[in-house]
């Protein structure tokens, strides 16, 4: 029992070391997960492929990530965070290893990456998990904001790195980068990362925890998040294009556009985490998070039909607004799942919201066809609008008289 409370005082001790691990971790998987698109014209100059097939491959490792998320942070739930991301993020970096150093052809190479990709989920639960064990619940939603950071930072990390070792030394060569993150990453959250303390295991024939997914509350969190995640990936994946064909800016400018958007919902996220914790509520703020994508993505839609400075204000004010609720979510599946299932609702949470974020931008493409924005802008309103209603925020009050 001494034992457990001076391991306890000392993790408690280091535990923004441990948070900064744990974004560290989620950075370099964000790297590569979201830096791959990066390498695309380079990859169809090295080995002609098409535009389609060069899609594939680069998909191939959020393929492998959506498969396994939920079954890692089950394993996060019974083996710890410590061992299951430096497990996951070691082999994912030793995987790119592998592929940067020797000639592939292609579906062996997307083969690797799907595995890479699967591999590196591990960090998802995990990391939120070893975040949530060693922050009080007044402190979680801003160190679950900051681990949420992680999204922009890898993509940054990504645009600036893998385009200029990519010209230089081929696109196999450039995978070194998130190669090198990952491995380092995981040896350094094996040194220095504890897991924080959890309650004694059930003995052999006793009753276990029930499933907190007998009551509607994780599903509702699960869905209402999924929904948000619509008007999120409509911004980032069609904002700068939006720009380009309707406005006439450079892609270049468009891309500065985007480059700060990302940062502004950096900074959202933090706020919104830090909001939670002085109202002592996630599900509030996020219904209301809600209510406020609703209306910015019908300025967006009001903006296109009207004024150029309208429009652009709408999406700087989009690109804040969609992300910051990211955090809360997950932030809100943990608390109300219990130590026992967090990995586990954590895992569901980032699946449900990457099957929304990957059907967004098709769907959202052949609705917007040509010109058709203002419309397609009008329509994602109605997603967060739908999360309103979804979101159980009545929960958290009937779990804490539990």
């Amino acid at each position: 029992m001494a034992a457990r409370s001076r391991a306890q005082e000392k993790g408690s001790s280091r535990r923004w070391l441990i948070l900064a691990l744990g974004l560290a971790a989620q950075t370099s998987s964000c790297a590569f997960l979201y830096g791959l698109p990066f390498l695309v014209p380079a990859m169809r100059a090295a080995e002609g492929l098409t535009l389609a097939e060069a899609g594939t491959v680069v998909a191939a490792p959020s393929i492998g990530l959506l498969l396994t998320l939920i079954a890692w942070g089950a394993a996060a739930d019974r083996y710890g965070e410590r061992l299951i991301m430096a497990l996951g993020l070691g082999a994912s970096g030793l995987l790119l290893v592998y592929a940067a150093l020797w000639n592939h052809p292609v579906g062996l190479l997307f083969g690797v990456f799907l595995v890479a990709g699967a591999c590196t989920a591990s960090v998802n639960a995990a990391s939120g998990r070893v975040v949530m064990g060693w922050f009080s619940k007044s402190e979680r939603g801003i160190a679950m904001g900051i681990r949420q950071t992680a999204q922009p930072l890898g993509v940054g990390v990504a645009a600036v790195g893998l385009p200029p070792l990519a010209a230089r030394w081929g696109f196999q060569a450039a995978m070194l980068l998130p190669a090198a993150l990952a491995i380092v990453v995981a040896l350094l959250v094996a040194v220095f990362v504890q897991d924080p303390p959890r309650p004694p295991r059930a003995a052999p024939g006793s009753e276990k925890p029930p499933s907190p997914y007998r009551k509607p509350w994780l599903w509702r969190v699960h869905g209402a998040s999924a929904l948000l995640v619509v008007p999120q990936f409509a911004v980032s994946a069609f904002a700068p294009v939006y720009l380009v064909s309707q406005h006439d800016w450079t892609p270049a400018q468009a891309g500065v556009f985007l480059a700060v958007a990302q940062v502004l919902g950096a900074l959202g996220r933090l706020a919104s985490g830090y909001w939670s914790d002085r109202v002592g509520s996630r599900l509030r703020p996020m219904r209301q998070l809600a209510f406020a994508s609703c209306l910015v993505m019908l300025l967006v839609a009001a903006g296109d039909a009207t004024w150029l400075w309208l429009v652009l204000a709408a999406l700087v004010l989009a690109a804040i607004i969609t992300v910051a609720d990211n955090g809360l979510g997950f932030t809100a599946s943990a608390e109300l799942a219990g130590v026992a299932w967090s990995g586990r609702a954590m895992g569901t949470q980032n699946t449900a919201q990457n099957i929304a974020g990957a059907l967004t931008p098709p769907l959202l493409g052949l609705l917007i066809g040509d010109t058709r924005y203002a419309l397609a802008f009008c329509v994602v309103a109605i997603f967060p609008a739908l999360a309103i209603a979804a979101v159980p925020v009545r929960a958290e009050r009937e779990v804490e008289h539990r």
